[in-house]
């Protein structure tokens, strides 16, 4: 039993004619027919009727037809492992992720992943988070890890590494200092240090806010942000994972907005062989206990 004999069998079944099926695998029709008669002398049972106007499949023809796919389906799934594993010795990833961000050790991440697939090139770039959605989406990066708040981006998929509040970060010196939380409304009323527009954390602010419109005295990436905390100069609004032992983190309340990390790739590829081994990396790293 050969696998071109098999593959012409399945062939016939679903054409329901040796013309059709001799056209589908690029064979001369006598061809495929001698082959299918030696499968059949093999077996020492016919496999289709050839009786009819059209060709249809014997009882042992039936019985058979599953176990002829299920083996040509193995035998497609080896060639796309091989296939992929070849890819993967020359490909290249892109990879993203939000500025300043501590929570996701994506250097160990990216190390393993090389130490596995030493061929496969890697580039790394930081960016705020609306830069990333966009070149997630245009294909300029295959992985990216960046925040949001609300609904999954459109055109992405995601595995959300962290979900948590939002807090108002304040120094000793500061009057809210010792406060368990703070309704947003009050927030509104101070001057506030923030990160940027763009980023996952100023998105989770300005959706808690709806209509209305934090009034920032401060805006600047998320060390500067900390150290004019430090300094006294307002409230700072960060993760609450954020907030650095000298700094006193205020829970924000009515609403309480929170803002997500994640990984995120394109819903629909084309995704190359590398692209697909570092996503399913990342992924577990997630989901891993």
């Amino acid at each position: 039993m050969e696998f071109r004999q098999l593959e012409y069998f399945v062939a016939v079944v679903e054409e329901g004619s040796f013309t059709r099926a001799a056209e589908r695998v690029h064979v001369a029709q006598p061809g495929v027919s001698a082959q299918i008669r030696r499968l059949e002398r093999e077996l020492g049972h016919d496999l289709l009727d050839r009786s009819g106007r059209t060709v249809t499949v014997t009882d042992v023809g039936a019985a058979v037809l599953p176990m002829a796919r299920a083996a040509l389906g193995s035998v497609e799934s080896a060639r796309r492992t091989v296939e992929e594993m070849a890819g993967l010795v020359r490909g290249v990833v892109r990879v993203g992720m939000v500025v300043s961000c501590g929570i996701m050790d994506m250097p160990e991440l990216l190390s393993s992943f090389h130490t596995a697939f030493p061929g496969v090139e890697i580039t790394l770039s930081e960016a705020n988070s609306d830069v990333l959605v966009s070149s997630l989406v245009d294909g300029g990066l295959d992985l990216a890890l960046i925040g949001y708040a609300g609904p999954v981006p459109d055109g992405l998929s995601v595995r959300v590494l962290v979900d948590e509040p939002l807090v108002a970060a304040v120094a000793a010196s500061d009057p809210w200092y010792g406060r368990e939380s703070v309704p947003l409304e009050e927030l509104l009323e101070r001057g506030l240090i923030s990160l940027p527009p763009g980023t996952g954390l100023r998105g989770a602010l300005d959706e808690a806010c709806g209509t209305r419109r934090p009034r920032i005295a401060f805006e600047a990436s998320a060390p500067m942000v900390v150290t004019l905390a430090q300094r006294g100069l307002g409230p700072a609004v960060l993760a609450s994972s954020m907030v650095p032992g000298d700094l006193h983190a205020v829970r924000i309340t009515d609403p309480a907005p929170s803002s997500r990390l994640a990984f995120a790739w394109r819903s629909e590829g084309p995704h190359s062989p590398a692209a697909r081994t570092l996503i399913r990396l990342a992924e577990n790293r997630v989901t891993a206990p």
